[in-house]
């Protein structure tokens, strides 16, 4: 099985950075789960992943306790969509929102495609750089940070080439997923039909 590694960046706060290992097969609500667990903040708000291209434009969203419009237009629920059936490159990302009504926007980079190891327990916060703004009203906690393995005070970005991503061992283990999942019936969407668009 594979696992994505997501680099977690506050598109505001860009020095607050939180990596994340997770399962392909896991969904983007066990996803949103990670990132509060790795943030401090609650994830009982309504919030969204957007399927994203290089310039960070919205494309297909997926949502988390979506409002009654969203849910009359058949918007896809976090709970209901593997991480695999969106990701269709190696550098795939993802436009975040969390809780629409005081909201904090997010930038979310597939960073590494991984093998899976043994008795290790998925999602996995891995990296977890500067402290995150709280937000209003809310109670974060912020206890567990000290001991996140791999944690550093400053992120060196001139020490990774591409985000460390080996493509083209990273299109393998793309291409090995697909064949995996040909018989499931789950498939990606094209990133060609995804309807981005020019708003946040």
């Amino acid at each position: 099985m594979a696992i994505y590694r997501f680099r977690v960046i506050f598109e505001d706060y860009d020095e607050v950075i939180r990596e994340i290992d997770i399962l392909s097969k896991q969904t983007f609500l066990d996803f949103h789960e990670a990132i509060h667990k790795a943030t401090g903040y609650n994830p009982a708000a309504s919030s969204s992943f957007y399927v994203s291209n290089d310039q960070w434009k919205k494309g297909q969203e997926i949502a988390f306790m979506p409002n009654e419009r969203k849910v009359s237009q058949g918007v896809t629920e976090m709970a209901d969509a593997k991480l695999s059936k969106f990701v269709n490159d190696p550098h795939q990302k993802f436009y975040y929102t969390y809780n629409f009504e005081r909201p904090y926007d997010f930038h979310v980079q597939l960073i590494k495609i991984l093998k899976e190891e043994e008795g290790v327990a998925y999602p996995l916060l891995v990296k977890s750089v500067g402290i995150v703004p709280k937000p209003f009203g809310a109670h974060i906690n912020l206890e567990g940070d000290s001991n996140v393995p791999g944690k550093e005070d400053d992120y060196d970005f001139l020490n990774e080439t591409q985000y460390g991503i080996d493509a083209e061992e990273d299109f393998d283990l793309l291409d090995g997923e697909e064949e995996a999942g040909e018989g499931s019936g789950g498939e990606g969407t094209p990133q060609s039909e995804m309807g981005f668009e020019d708003e946040f």
